[in-house]
């Protein structure tokens, strides 16, 4: 039986509002540079993994100024390359410090709500894990998360993030229950489903873009409407 379920946050419960693909669009535009929206889709889906791959070999917030300078300007030197477009690290960087500075906010995915009442009308457990760093009680809060959620941990609560096991044995102490009565969702292979499964969490990867085909290893969601069945399936399984 499945009792708790722990879900990551960007790009799972939530987007940045605008859309990042419009912040990378009319960044891009300011540098003469010509995007479209599936391309920018595809680049981030490249950029995305290693920022876990690397977010898994040393924290971001661990690493000095340079060292974060040179991880975002590859970072979005491959989401552009992922876009078809090829340009210097240092143009790339500058871009990047455009979108960083593009103000923005946080708005639900329309299918979160509908899939999280649908879990706690069965008593399910419901719990925040990510390594978004600040108040992320204040932002569940903001969301409109915080009357369905039982408890939020963030890497800034325990010093350390997604894949490292104390934020997932942390998420399983304030639950209450045993890895193997636990369910893991998120969007990232290397951070969510690998650090679920090294302390025996069930994983589930969300691919909203339905771009992780190859990652076949773990169940597999298109959407959150998905979950409360795989939870009971999952449930019934474990």
């Amino acid at each position: 039986m499945i009792r708790a379920v722990l879900f990551d946050f960007y790009n799972t419960l939530g987007r940045f509002d605008p859309p990042r693909e419009k912040i990378q669009a009319d960044a891009c535009a300011e540098f003469g540079i010509e995007v479209t929206y599936e391309g920018i889709t595809r680049g981030y889906a490249l950029a995305d993994s290693f920022m876990a791959q690397e977010s898994a070999r040393q924290p971001l917030w661990t690493r000095s100024d340079s060292a974060r300078a040179a991880f975002f300007g590859e970072y979005q030197r491959l989401l552009l390359d992922g876009a078809g477009v090829e340009v210097s690290h240092e143009l790339a960087l500058q871009v990047f410090t455009r979108v960083r500075d593009t103000p923005r906010g946080y708005a639900l995915y329309d299918d979160v709500l509908p899939a999280l009442r649908s879990l706690k009308s069965r008593g399910t457990i419901l719990g925040l894990l990510t390594n978004n760093r600040g108040d992320v009680n204040a932002l569940c809060l903001d969301m409109g998360l915080s009357p369905l959620l039982d408890f939020a941990v963030s890497s800034e609560d325990v010093g350390a993030g997604k894949p490292d096991p104390a934020i997932f044995l942390e998420a399983l102490r304030r639950a209450g229950t045993e890895p193997r009565e636990t369910i893991h969702v998120g969007d990232q292979y290397d951070t969510d489903v690998k650090g679920a499964r090294e302390v025996g969490i069930h994983p589930v990867l969300l691919d909203r873009d339905n771009m992780k085909i190859g990652d076949t290893d773990c169940p597999r969601i298109l959407g959150m409407g998905e979950l409360p069945s795989l939870v009971e399936a999952v449930g019934q399984e474990a």
